[in-house]
C-alpha cells in the first residue's frame, strides 16, 4: 500500500513538472524572433494584395513585364592606337563611330576649322583640342576647350554650325572617334595652338612652332 502511494506521488509530481515544461515552452514561443518575422511578413504581404489589387490592368501587366531594354547597337573592331593611319582608304574602313558630346563638339570644331586640310591637318587639329584638355590652363573637357571665348573662330564668326558637307562631316567624325579612343599625337610635338599661314597674331612670336602641315602653323605654349 505504501509503495503503491509513493508510485502515485511519483507519477502526479512528474505530470506537475511535464506541465510546467509545457507552459514553460508556450511562453517562449510568445516571444520566438521566428515567429513575429512570420508575423511581420505576412501582414506585409496583405500590404501588398490590396496594394496591386488598386492598380489598373494595364499597369500590372507593366509591372509583370518589366521595362523595355533595347539591345546595346554592335560596334566594329576598333583600332588600336599603333593601327594609326593618315590614309583615307583605311579611315574610310573603320566601323561607323560610335556618338556621345564630346565627339560631337570634336567633330565639328575639326569640320569647321581644318575640313579643307590634308589628313594629317585634320589630325593635328584635333591634337591641338585633345592637347588642351590634357593641359591644365585649359577646361577639362572637348565641348568646353572648344567654346571658351572665342579660341576657335568657328564659335564666333556668326554663321549657323551646320555641317552641310556629308562626306567632310563622315570624315571628321572619323578621326575623331579615333582621337578620342587614344590614338597618339605624333605630329604637333605637344602643340596647344595653331594658326593659318595667312595671319600673325601676337602670341606666335612668344610661343616656340612645333610644327608646320598644310596651311596651318602649330605651336607649345610655354
Amino acid at each position: 500500500m505504501c509503495r503503491r502511494q509513493g508510485w502515485v506521488a511519483a507519477f502526479v509530481a512528474l505530470m506537475t513538472l511535464g506541465g510546467a515544461a509545457n507552459a514553460e515552452v508556450t511562453v517562449s514561443q510568445s516571444n520566438d524572433p521566428t515567429a513575429l518575422l512570420g508575423a511581420s511578413f505576412a501582414s506585409l504581404m496583405g500590404a501588398e494584395r490590396q496594394t496591386l489589387g488598386a492598380l489598373p490592368p494595364a499597369r500590372l501587366v507593366a509591372l509583370a513585364v518589366g521595362p523595355k531594354v533595347e539591345p546595346r547597337a554592335r560596334r566594329g573592331k576598333q583600332p588600336k592606337p599603333a593601327d594609326l593611319r593618315y590614309d583615307a582608304a583605311w579611315l574610310a574602313s573603320l566601323p561607323a563611330p560610335s556618338e556621345d558630346a564630346q565627339w560631337q563638339c570634336l567633330k565639328t570644331a575639326l569640320y569647321f576649322e581644318a575640313r579643307g586640310e590634308s589628313l594629317k591637318g585634320q589630325f593635328a587639329v584635333a591634337e591641338v583640342i585633345l592637347n588642351r584638355v590634357d593641359n591644365p590652363v585649359y577646361p577639362k573637357s572637348v565641348c568646353a576647350v572648344v567654346e571658351q571665348g572665342c579660341q576657335f573662330s568657328f564659335t564666333c564668326d556668326g554663321h549657323s554650325d551646320v555641317l552641310r558637307d556629308s562626306a567632310a562631316a563622315d570624315r571628321a567624325g572619323r578621326i575623331a572617334r579615333v582621337m578620342l579612343d587614344g590614338a597618339p599625337r605624333a605630329l604637333t610635338r605637344g602643340a596647344t595652338h595653331f594658326h593659318t599661314t595667312n595671319v600673325k597674331p601676337g602670341w606666335a612670336r612668344q610661343f616656340p612652332r612645333t610644327a608646320s602641315i598644310g596651311a596651318h602653323l602649330f605651336y607649345r605654349q610655354p
